[in-house]
């Protein structure tokens, strides 16, 4: 066996395989052993065809096999003796010959590898970034305790549309009439509850039920059609109110806080305010990270500055893909894919120079993290250990997410370890400042 590599410039080579019968034969023959014990073939027993009959129907093909399966393992072998870095996989190259399985014993394969380029940042005080931190004010509180309370809220009547009411409506047109149809005001935009405001039960409007409800599957819900006899419909209909509700919150008494928080932890409204301010510390503090970690990422790709075997992804990418996007398909991804693929690198290189560790610990304690805010979201603020650990274990006993777990919490680490490399600037902005930075940054 001989293996040669041979640079085809800075961002890709070919690794070629020459083997010959020594290298393969032996495995060639065992496979032809084992087609011989199961061949059944008329005329001759299971296990006794003649050796030259299986000969004359697989060797050739099996040659060809285990020849190949022979070279692909001595290359992967290779690259890993030779520690070459390299991005994406091993492809077999376009510069690859015929091969003359009938009459030769000695074929050389050609493969093709993308190198990974080698990553040299240098971090000082001279690399400055801002971490901005956002200002609770009384809009910001005001949201997070609607919100909160409007999960342990009730509707009530109303006299007339102010602001996020709920609507029962009837719809009618020549062709329908449909009655007790909801309209929600609070999911709209503040330009799409205008014609609403002032409205009372009684009051009577033309609308476009297309404009009304966008979703077609929640538009077909409320015309009680199928999805797909929608085109078939005038979307033009007059809209007469016949019930205005809004949310009333909930008295604050001790029912409530026994209902809110089982578990007793917040008894009052002071308690209330405290729970709230923390939930909306943790929450601010999770958009701060999530900037710092862009504009962090964003200066070290910048400083690296790495050249990536472009062509060479773009052919790896529709090879993996196995056709199932088309080329233009990739390219319209493939930027966005090349930065992925840059901070991959620069990743990496931290977790290996600094031996950053993500422990099963590490990742249980993330998974619980984000069951907790699952949870929340569904108005359960407390929720047993049992239960969390379940979840957070059934989360993990996905590949998929543990992946995504892990790789959130690597990034982290690599970000908390060379924050102290740089100089900082805490930066204090409103939530309005600090939307536009964000805009800016993406």
């Amino acid at each position: 066996m001989n293996i040669v590599k041979e640079n085809r410039d800075d961002l890709s080579a070919l690794i070629k395989v020459t083997v010959n019968e020594a290298d393969y034969g032996e495995a060639v023959d065992k496979t032809l052993r084992e087609y011989r014990r199961k061949a059944n073939i008329p005329g001759f027993r299971p296990g006794m065809v003649p050796m030259g009959i299986i000969n004359k129907m697989y060797r050739k093909a099996v040659t060809a096999e285990e020849s190949y399966k022979t070279a692909s393992k001595a290359c992967f072998d290779y690259i890993e003796k030779e520690k070459i870095a390299i991005i994406g996989d091993v492809l077999p190259s376009d510069e690859q010959k015929e091969f003359d399985f009938d009459n030769a014993s000695e074929f050389e394969f050609v493969f093709e590898i993308g190198l990974a380029p080698k990553v040299e940042i240098a971090l000082s005080a001279k690399d400055k970034l801002n971490r901005y931190k956002i200002k609770t004010d009384d809009k910001i509180y005001e949201g997070y305790r609607s919100n909160f309370l409007r999960k342990f809220g009730r509707l009530v009547d109303a006299e007339q549309v102010e602001k996020e009411e709920a609507l029962t409506v009837t719809l009618d047109n020549e062709h329908m009439n449909v009655a007790d149809a909801y309209v929600g005001l609070i999911s709209m935009s503040e330009e799409e509850r205008k014609p609403f405001l002032g409205k009372k039960v009684g009051d009577t409007m033309e609308v476009d039920v297309n404009e009304l409800y966008k979703n077609p599957a929640q538009r077909a819900a409320v015309l009680q059609m199928k999805e797909e006899e929608l085109a078939g419909i005038d979307p033009k209909f007059k809209l007469t109110i016949t019930k205005i509700r809004k949310f009333a919150e909930p008295e604050l008494n001790e029912e409530f806080f026994k209902m809110a928080f089982p578990d007793g932890s917040v008894k009052d409204e002071k308690g209330l305010e405290t729970f709230l301010y923390e939930q909306i510390a943790r929450d601010l503090n999770r958009e701060t990270e999530y900037l710092f970690t862009m504009e962090m990422k964003k200066m070290l790709t910048e400083k690296a500055n790495l050249s990536l075997p472009e062509a060479f992804m773009r052919k790896w990418l529709y090879q993996i893909n196995e056709g199932r996007f088309t080329e233009e398909q990739i390219e319209q991804d493939f930027g966005p894919f090349v930065e992925m693929m840059r901070w991959n690198l620069i990743q990496k290189h931290y977790v290996e120079t600094l031996e950053i560790k993500v422990t099963q610990e590490d990742a249980l304690a993330e998974a619980k993290a984000i069951a907790l805010m699952q949870f929340a979201q569904y108005g359960m603020n407390q929720v047993s250990e049992d239960m969390l650990n379940n979840y957070a274990n059934q989360m993990l006993s996905s590949k998929e997410e543990a992946r995504k777990i892990y790789d959130k919490l690597y990034e982290h680490k690599v970000i908390e370890a060379l924050t102290p490399m740089i100089k900082v600037t805490d930066k204090e902005v409103s939530a309005e400042e600090f939307g536009k930075i964000v805009e800016k940054a993406q």
